[in-house]
C-alpha cells in the first residue's frame, strides 16, 4: 500500500471508516473553527510525513468528525512554500484526503486587499487566482496527469453553493481574483501595484499550491479569503503576522456561518 494509504488506514482506525465529504484547510488565525468539530483530533506528529505547520496561528492537528451534519476532515495547520522551499509540501496530506474518500477541498486563508470596497474583517470568494510566485506542486512529477487543466480550479457548483449560504446567513461575500505570493516577507507596495494591474482583487501565500494538487488528485476545489488588511500602499496599516492574526477573528466569525451552512 502506498504511504498515503498507510495513513488513511491509520486514520481510519481512529476515526472510523466513513469517507469524510469535504476536506478543509483552516488558515492563519482560523484554526479555532477546527474546535467546532464532533469527532477525533490526531497531531500531526502522529502522522508520519504530515507537515509541523510551524507558523502561529496554525494548528497542526487533524479533525475528522461531522459539522454541521456533514462529516469533515478538517486541517487546522497546513504548510507553505516559504517554511521549507517545497510547493508541493501539502501533497501528502491532499492524497490521505483523496484516499479516505472525500470528494472536494475547501480552503480558507487570511489575505490582503487590493480593493478600497473590500476592507479589513471582509470575505472573498475566489474565482480564480493568478500564480504570481510562478512556482508549482507538480514539477517532478512524472506522469502525464501533470498536465492539470484549471479553467475551473475553482468548482462553480461549490461556488454556487458557497455563495447561496453568504446569502441565507446575511453575510457580504465578495468575489475576486486571488494572487499567490510566495512570502514569508510582504509585498512592496510596487509589487502590489504589479498584482493589482495584472487583474488580482487580493494577495496571500497560500492555497494556489493546494488548489493545483487538488484539481491533480480529482478533487473538487473551493477557497475563501478572510480579509486581515490592505495591501502595501493602499493604508496607513502597520502590516505583520501578528495584525494578520489579530484581525483574522473580525472574519472568523462570518466565515464560521457561510462554512456551517454550507455543510447543513
Amino acid at each position: 500500500m502506498s504511504k498515503s494509504g498507510d495513513l488513511a488506514r491509520l486514520i481510519q482506525d481512529r476515526a472510523g471508516a466513513e469517507p469524510p465529504r469535504y476536506g478543509l484547510i483552516l488558515g492563519s488565525g482560523l484554526s479555532h473553527l477546527a474546535d467546532q468539530v464532533d469527532g477525533v483530533a490526531i497531531d500531526y506528529a502522529d502522522l508520519p510525513g504530515f507537515p509541523h505547520a510551524g507558523v502561529s496561528g496554525h494548528t497542526p492537528k487533524l479533525v475528522i468528525g461531522q459539522l454541521s451534519g456533514t462529516r469533515v476532515a478538517v486541517f487546522g495547520g497546513r504548510s507553505h512554500y516559504y517554511e521549507s522551499g517545497r510547493a508541493d509540501a501539502m501533497r501528502l496530506p491532499l492524497e490521505v484526503l483523496t484516499d479516505l474518500g472525500a470528494e472536494a477541498l475547501v480552503a480558507t486563508n487570511a489575505a490582503g486587499s487590493l480593493r478600497a470596497d473590500m476592507p479589513t474583517g471582509s470575505l472573498m470568494l475566489l474565482t480564480d487566482h493568478i500564480n504570481f510566485s510562478g512556482l508549482n506542486p507538480l514539477i517532478g512529477e512524472p506522469s502525464d496527469r501533470r498536465f492539470v487543466p484549471m479553467g475551473d480550479a475553482y468548482d462553480p457548483g461549490l461556488r454556487a453553493k458557497l455563495r447561496a449560504s453568504a446569502e441565507a446567513t446575511s453575510v457580504d461575500l465578495h468575489e475576486g481574483v486571488y494572487a499567490w505570493y510566495s512570502g514569508p516577507s510582504f509585498e512592496t507596495p510596487a509589487e502590489i501595484r504589479a498584482i493589482r494591474t495584472l487583474g488580482a482583487d487580493a494577495v496571500g501565500m497560500s492555497t494556489v499550491p493546494e488548489v493545483i494538487l487538488a484539481r491533480f488528485l480529482g478533487l473538487k476545489a473551493a477557497a475563501i479569503s478572510t480579509i486581515t488588511n490592505m495591501a502595501a500602499g493602499l493604508s496607513d496599516e502597520a502590516i505583520s503576522h501578528d495584525h494578520t492574526k489579530a484581525m483574522a477573528p473580525l472574519g472568523a466569525a462570518k466565515l464560521s456561518s457561510v462554512l456551517t451552512d454550507f455543510l447543513g
